[in-house]
C-alpha cells in the first residue's frame, strides 16, 4: 500500500462501518470516521461504544477512540486522506424499489472533497451494477473529475451485528474493482487490515456475491417455515426431524417468525426488481415465492396464538398475552423489518390484549414501539419468538 493511501477515511459509523473503522484501527492505520450523528462522533472519540452487543468493540475504541480514529461530522476533515470507504445504508420503499437516498448524499459529499487518484471503496450492499452505474455518475458530477481520475471498488461488509469484529478478522472477504487498476489498488490496501481477502474479477461479480447470500438464506429459511408447517400438521417434531436430516449434503435451516434485519429480506428484492424492470418475471419466481412464504410467517404465529387463547377458560378479549422479544433478533437492539415486532401489532390489530417484554428493551422503549410492557408471569400466555414457544405463565 502506497504512503498516500495509508489514511483511510470510512464514511458511516453505524453497525457495519464502526467496527471495520475499528478493526482498520488496531491494524495500525489512521482512520477518520464520518457520520452525521454529532453524539455518536463525540462518544466515539471518548473511547465510548455507542454498539454495546457488539462484541470486541469495547476494548478496540478504548484504545483507539479520538486518537488512532477520529470521528467527525464533517466531510471536509476527511479531505487529506486518499482512500475513503462508503458504509452507509441503502434501504427498499413500500413498493420494495432499493432507496439510494441516503447513499446519493453520502457520494454527493463525498464527492465534493474528491481529488484525482483517489481510491473509493463501497461497501454496502445494493443491486449488482450499482457501484459502475450510480455510484460513479454521482461522484463524477458532483467531484468535477472524469471516472478515470479516480479509482473505484466494490467489498461488500460479510459481518453480523454482534459478531462483526471477529467476521472482519476471520471471514472470509472479496473485492472486486470498477476495472483491473482499481480492483488491484484496492486489494493492496484492504489486505493490510483484512487477512483472509480474495480478489474477485470485477465489482459486479463481488455486489453479486453479497446478494447471492442473502437470498441463499431467505431461500432456506422459507423451507424451513415450510417444512415447519407440515410437521406441524403431520404430527411430527420438525427439531427431531431436522437434526437428524441434516448432514455435510443437507442442512435444514430454523423455522421462525419471518425473516428480519438490514439484510436478508432486502437483498432479493434487488434481483426480483430487476428481473420485473426486464420482464423476466420466470427467472424471479422462487425468490418472491420465498419473501411471502417468510412475511406471512406472522399470520400464521397469529392463528397458534388464537388457538392457544382457546384453551384458557377467559374471555377471548382479557386474555393477557406476552410476547417475550420484539426485536428481530435475540441479543440485537434493531426493528428493521422485526417481524416479532410485525406480531406484536397484528395481535393488537385482531383486537387481542397484547404485550412485550424484552430484556433488551425497557417499557419507554416498548411504549415508543406502540407496545406496552408486562412481566411475563404476570400475562396469561407467553410466546417466545425466538424459541417458538408457547411458556405456561407462572402466577405469583
Amino acid at each position: 500500500m502506497s504512503e498516500e493511501h495509508a489514511k483511510i477515511a470510512v464514511i458511516g459509523l453505524g453497525n457495519a462501518g464502526l467496527p471495520l473503522a475499528a478493526v482498520m484501527a488496531d491494524s495500525g492505520i489512521t482512520v477518520i470516521g464520518v457520520d452525521i450523528n454529532e453524539v455518536r462522533c463525540k462518544m466515539i472519540n471518548r473511547g465510548e461504544n455507542p454498539i454495546p452487543e457488539e462484541v470486541g468493540l469495547d476494548e478496540l475504541l478504548k484504545a483507539h477512540g479520538g486518537k488512532r480514529l477520529l470521528a467527525t461530522p464533517r466531510f471536509e476533515d476527511a479531505r487529506v486522506c486518499q482512500t475513503f470507504v462508503v458504509i452507509v445504508p441503502v434501504f427498499v420503499d413500500g413498493g420494495n424499489n432499493p432507496d439510494f437516498s441516503i447513499m446519493q448524499k453520502a457520494l454527493h459529499s463525498l464527492g465534493c472533497i474528491l481529488k484525482k487518484g483517489d481510491l473509493v471503496v463501497l461497501e454496502t450492499t445494493f443491486p449488482p451494477g450499482t457501484t459502475e452505474a450510480m455510484a460513479q455518475i454521482r461522484l463524477c458530477e458532483s467531484s468535477g473529475l472524469s471516472a478515470s481520475d479516480f479509482f473505484l471498488a466494490y467489498s461488500p461488509e460479510r459481518i453480523m451485528t454482534g459478531y462483526s469484529i471477529s467476521r472482519l478478522r476471520e471471514f472470509p472477504k472479496v473485492i472486486g474493482g470498477r476495472d483491473e487498476e482499481s480492483g488491484m489498488l484496492a486489494y493492496q490496501v484492504y489486505r493490510k487490515f483484512i487477512s483472509n481477502l480474495h480478489l474477485v474479477s470485477s465489482a459486479r461479480v463481488a455486489e453479486m456475491i453479497k446478494v447471492m447470500e442473502g437470498c441463499y438464506r431467505d431461500v432456506n429459511i422459507a423451507l424451513a417455515n415450510e417444512l415447519f408447517k407440515i410437521c406441524e400438521d403431520l404430527g411430527i417434531d420438525f427439531f427431531e426431524a431436522r437434526e437428524n436430516a441434516n448432514h455435510q449434503f443437507c442442512h435444514i435451516h430454523l423455522p421462525s417468525t419471518g425473516v428480519g434485519g438490514h439484510c436478508i429480506p432486502v437483498y432479493p428484492w434487488f434481483l426480483i426488481k430487476e428481473m420485473e424492470k426486464r420482464e423476466h418475471f420466470s427467472n424471479c419466481r422462487l425468490l418472491r415465492s420465498s419473501r411471502e412464504i417468510n412475511d406471512e410467517m406472522i399470520h400464521y404465529w397469529a392463528e397458534r396464538i388464537l388457538l392457544e387463547c382457546m384453551k384458557i377458560n377467559k374471555p377471548l378479549s382479557s386474555i393477557k398475552i406476552c410476547i417475550k422479544g420484539i426485536t428481530f433478533r435475540a441479543g440485537v437492539k434493531e426493528f428493521y423489518h422485526s417481524r416479532n415486532l410485525g406480531l406484536a401489532r397484528l395481535l393488537a390489530e385482531k383486537g387481542l390484549d397484547v404485550y412485550a417484554a424484552d430484556p433488551l428493551l425497557t417499557g419507554d422503549e416498548l411504549a415508543s414501539k406502540g407496545i406496552r410492557y408486562i412481566k411475563p408471569e404476570q400475562s396469561d400466555l407467553v410466546f417466545d419468538p425466538f424459541e417458538l414457544k408457547f411458556i405456561a405463565a407462572e402466577k405469583n
